[in-house]
Parts: C-alpha cells; sequence; structure tokens
C-alpha cells in the first residue's frame, strides 16, 4: 500500500519548485482525496469490495472492486508524474461516463493536480472557453471527442498533453496528442500520493452559467469532510447499499456525491453511461438492486410524464432512499414520488460553490411537499434583509439565503476572478444567489433566483411558486416563469409552459391553464401571458435558463450560452 510521506520529500522528489501560493495551501493536515476513497477503503480490508459497477449504453457490464480502482488510479497517478506534469497543475477529464473518467480523477488527485471535470457534450467553443481560463496543462479524451479539441489547439498554447484514453492505432495522432490504456499500461501497486494538505487545491468546477458567464469554482482537498458526512446522513449510505447518482462529473453533483461521497463511505455505486429512458432508468435499478438513488427535478418531472403504469412493470422493492438535486423541487413531484415508488424524493439545497449539501431533507425529520428542509447540523445558515445583510427573524419573510463561512468543501477562489469572489460575501456571510422564507419550524421555502424575482407594481413575486402551481395542470410537463416589462407596473409575469404529449397549444387550453392557476394564486403572480415552447431552454446539467427567457422580453443581451443544452 502506498504512503504519503513527509511535503519537503514529495517536493524534493516532484522536482517542482515551490510557489508562494503553494505555501500558503500547506495549511492543516495531510490529506488526499484521492488515497481516502481508495488506499485507505483497501485498509479497512474492503478491497474485495465492488466500488463501481459499470454499464455502458449497449449494456456492457463491467464491474471493479476497489483494489482494482486501487491499482488504476495509481497507474494513472503515475502515467501523469512520469509526464513532468507538476502537482498544482489543472488536468481537465473530457469523456462520457466511463470507468476512465471516474478513476483518472482520482488518479489525478493522488499526485497533486487540480481536476477540472468538463461534460463531453460540450462543443469546442465551450470548451476553449474554460480551458483557456483555466491555463490546462493535460486533458483527458476520447477518440469520438478529440476533433473538437483538434479545433481549438492551436490556440491553447499552455495544453501540453491530449490523452486519448482508447486510440486502437487506426488513425496516427498528431502533435500533443498521446495514447494511454488505462487497462493495459503496466500495472502499478504502490505510488507515493503527493502530500496534498487540507488547503490543497484539489478540483476546479466551472459553474453551469445560468446567470451569466461560467466561473471556476475551485476547491480543496479539506471538502471530503463534508461529503463524506452529508453522503453518510443526508443521502443515508451504508455498507449495504447499492447507490446510484445520474448526475455526470462534468458538474459538481457528479463529483462530490457520484466520486467522492460514496467511495469516502467504502460504498458501491453504479454507474450507467447511456441518455435518459424512463424505462431504461427503472430497468438499470431493477437489474442492479440500486438501494439510495440521487437524480434531479428535471429527471424526476420526465418520470412524471411516462405515468405511474410504466412503474409497476418493474421491480424497484429494492430502492429505500431517494434524493433530488439540482432545482427546487416542487411539491406535485414530491407528492408523486411517494405514490409511485412508496417513497418520498427528498430535496437538497446546495450550489457548485458550497461543494456538499447546505440545506436539506434528510432522513428522520418530517418532510413539508415543497420546502427545501433545514440545515444541515453544523450549518448556519439563515434568510438575509435585502439591504442590511442582517438575518430575518420573522417567519415568512422573504430574503436573501445565506451560509456562515468556514464549511470545509466551501469554494476557496473563482479562478482568475477575485473580485467576483469576493462579492460573494457581504456582513459576514456567503450570500447565495437565491431567494426563500422560513416558517415557524424552521424549514426554507425556496422562491426564485435573486435576479428572477419579478417587481410588479412594487411587490416582489418569486417563480417558483407560479411554476409550481402551472405544473399541478394535467397538460403541463414544465414551466419557467419571467417578469416582462409593463408601463405601469414596472413588470408583469409571463409564463413558458412545455405541454405534454397528446396536448396542442391553443387558446382554449391557455383558458383552462389561467382558470387553473387563479385559484390557487394572488392575482399579483397570475401570470398575464402564456407562451407555449416545445421545449424549454436548460444547461446540460437540466437547469432551466431563465435569463435567456428574460432576455428576450427586455430586447437584451443573452450572454453566455456555452452550457445551453442545444448548443
Amino acid at each position: 500500500m502506498s504512503n504519503i510521506g513527509s511535503y519537503e520529500e514529495r517536493v524534493k522528489d516532484f522536482s517542482w519548485e515551490i510557489s508562494e501560493k503553494e505555501l500558503e495551501y500547506k495549511k492543516g493536515d495531510v490529506i488526499n482525496i484521492g488515497e481516502y476513497c481508495t488506499d485507505r477503503v483497501c485498509k479497512m480490508g474492503k478491497g474485495d469490495k465492488p466500488a463501481l459497477i459499470w454499464q455502458g449504453h449497449s449494456g456492457e457490464v463491467k464491474t471493479y472492486t476497489f483494489d482494482r480502482m486501487r491499482v488504476l488510479t495509481d497507474t494513472i497517478a503515475q502515467y501523469l508524474k512520469d509526464k513532468k506534469i507538476n502537482p498544482g497543475a489543472p488536468i481537465c477529464l473530457f469523456m462520457d461516463k466511463i470507468p476512465e473518467l471516474y478513476f483518472s480523477f482520482l488518479g489525478i488527485l493522488k499526485m497533486g493536480g487540480i481536476c477540472q471535470p468538463l461534460f463531453s457534450a460540450f462543443g469546442a467553443e465551450s470548451l476553449f472557453t474554460r480551458l483557456e481560463d483555466a491555463g490546462t496543462k493535460a486533458i483527458f479524451t476520447q477518440k469520438k471527442h478529440v476533433g473538437k479539441i483538434r479545433k481549438i489547439i492551436a490556440d491553447l498554447p499552455h495544453l501540453e498533453h491530449i490523452i486519448v484514453v482508447d486510440h486502437d492505432g487506426r488513425k496516427p495522432l498528431r502533435e500533443r496528442e498521446c495514447a494511454f490504456s488505462m487497462e493495459k499500461a503496466e500495472a502499478v501497486e504502490d505510488f507515493e500520493i503527493y502530500p496534498t494538505y487540507a488547503e490543497t487545491p484539489s478540483v476546479l468546477h466551472y459553474t453551469s452559467g445560468t446567470t451569466g458567464k461560467p466561473k471556476g469554482a475551485l476547491h480543496v482537498h479539506y471538502s471530503l469532510i463534508s461529503q463524506y458526512i452529508t453522503a453518510k446522513y443526508v443521502l443515508d449510505l451504508t455498507e449495504e447499499d447499492i447507490y446510484w447518482c445520474t448526475a455526470d462529473p462534468g458538474w459538481v453533483t457528479g463529483t462530490s456525491y457520484g466520486i467522492i461521497g460514496p467511495w469516502a463511505n467504502g460504498v458501491t455505486q453504479c454507474v450507467l453511461d447511456a441518455g435518459f429512458r424512463a424505462a431504461g432508468w427503472y430497468k438499470f435499478i431493477e437489474d442492479h438492486g440500486v438501494t439510495a438513488w440521487y437524480s434531479a427535478p428535471t429527471a424526476i418531472r420526465s418520470l412524471m410524464r411516462e405515468g405511474k403504469e410504466l412503474v409497476q412493470q418493474h421491480n424497484l422493492s429494492t430502492l429505500r432512499h431517494l434524493c433530488s438535486v439540482g432545482e427546487p423541487l416542487n411539491a406535485e413531484a414530491v407528492l408523486w414520488s411517494t405514490e409511485a415508488y412508496g417513497l418520498t424524493f427528498h430535496d437538497t439545497f446546495w450550489q457548485t460553490e458550497t461543494g456538499s449539501i447546505m440545506i436539506s431533507n434528510y432522513p428522520g425529520m418530517k418532510s413539508k411537499p415543497g420546502s427545501m428542509g433545514k440545515p444541515f447540523p453544523g450549518i448556519s445558515a439563515a434568510v438575509l434583509d435585502l439591504e442590511t445583510y442582517e438575518p430575518k427573524q420573522e417567519a415568512g419573510v422573504v430574503g436573501l439565503i445565506a451560509i456562515k463561512p468556514g464549511w470545509p468543501s466551501m469554494f476557496r477562489e473563482y479562478w482568475n476572478n477575485e473580485e467576483v469572489y469576493n462579492s460573494k460575501f457581504k456582513n459576514g456571510w456567503y450570500i447565495c444567489g437565491d431567494r426563500a422564507s422560513i416558517d415557524e419550524d424552521g424549514y426554507f421555502w425556496f422562491v426564485g433566483r435573486d435576479d428572477d424575482v419579478i417587481n410588479t407594481g412594487g411587490h416582489l413575486v418569486g417563480p417558483f411558486e407560479i411554476e409550481s402551481a402551472l405544473l399541478e395542470h394535467e397538460a403541463v410537463a414544465e414551466s419557467a416563469v419571467v417578469g416582462k416589462p409593463d408601463p405601469v407596473n414596472m413588470e408583469v409575469v409571463k409564463a413558458f409552459i412545455a405541454l405534454k404529449p397528446g396536448y396542442e397549444p391553443s387558446a382554449g387550453l391557455e383558458l383552462k391553464i389561467m382558470n387553473h392557476i387563479r385559484k390557487k394564486l394572488s392575482p399579483l403572480a397570475m401570470p398575464q401571458e402564456i407562451e407555449f415552447l416545445d421545449k424549454l431552454p436548460k444547461t446540460r446539467s437540466g437547469k432551466i435558463m431563465r435569463r435567456l427567457l428574460r432576455a428576450k422580453e427586455w430586447g437584451e443581451e443573452i450572454g453566455d450560452t456555452s452550457t445551453l443544452e442545444d448548443e
């Protein structure tokens, strides 16, 4: 098994000049996420336990034990070290959800690099924006994606290595490209893990761009503490679980809870490398005996559209705990899951910047459908006044969601953007950029993104309540609400709706939807206009991009669209 030597010894071995920045990172104890998720689990006697059960789009299944994962991650780490890539260098992962993606993530951390995961469906322009900003030194990719990199490589002089993990030798590699087979490379059994400290950078995650240009949120190895604990007590992961997180590691959920959280707890997890298909998802759960399931509201609403009849065609009896993340989970989705699965989806609130779950519904607490839940133990969360940034004391009053800094997984900077990073902190609080209220029992209720809230006649209206009311109509599959300019009221509410199969836009249907929500909402919150769309604009992680809809209504520039679903 590998050992972490002294900091000075490891730096000398890597022949790496210590910068002032690195000395700043040398804080806290020696801790390495890669070691904790692999070597440590093996030392606990769990080396033969399955770590990853992977299924490809063709149905092929591969299983890797924790010990096999340890060896493969050591092999990747040694390969990077042999390439003379220094610790502290950003190394990108640009692959589908194949085993190499997951193991390269841990291998990069073992050799001291900064892992930069990116969604493989990004186009060349989106990829260029993030590689240029990060100054990425190397990138792992597949032959199906290398063409995107070739389009931009001339303008990325700092990108020294393009590592193709499935090169078959049929076509020649180009300059800076190299072939690497994780399975065929000479196995490394005892890699000397780089001595990262608590404050050493670990992961550089770019935000999804729902509110503007994507920003690189830098996390550190100490994030492991938060991710381990919340995976254990919110996702309720135990030794016996077969866990499935549907998120792609190109987004923070796919790393915090699709890699670090479960494996730090020594839990077996499944990965499905295939697109969304309700029947396929249910069969995956049935075939692998999934017990704990972490998914997103967009996917849950898609499953709702398919109906409970499809659920009944599969044996989902192994499921015992369900959680949701990505956007607020509407009450109707919570109630539907209870009817369809006999289990309730537990909503969780957190962000790329927080690195782990902050507010949630967790086992043992009463669920209030539509509520975000309560702060995780140890997290100080509040709703702040919009002007003074002081905590609101009255129940039901809307304000800014804020977290008291100091939790381990908090991002440490926005890459190359200190000014914007500093702007996120006010009066001793981290400002999440969302609005909510707190009820008399301490439950948080989401209202909307701070810049999504609509000011109509001086009254602030949150889109979430209106969207939830719209979703209760039998014809509505998805909804998004924005403000549009009005000469009298400043703004009025406009709703965009995507219909379920079998329904067609018409004046009659619009009237029925209006009559439906008139019974549920105050006059101020009533949409003044409904526009039907085939589908709503979303990021590739499934979040609705309301700012694009709002920009259209106000005649504004739409800004960065690099994470748009159909870019």
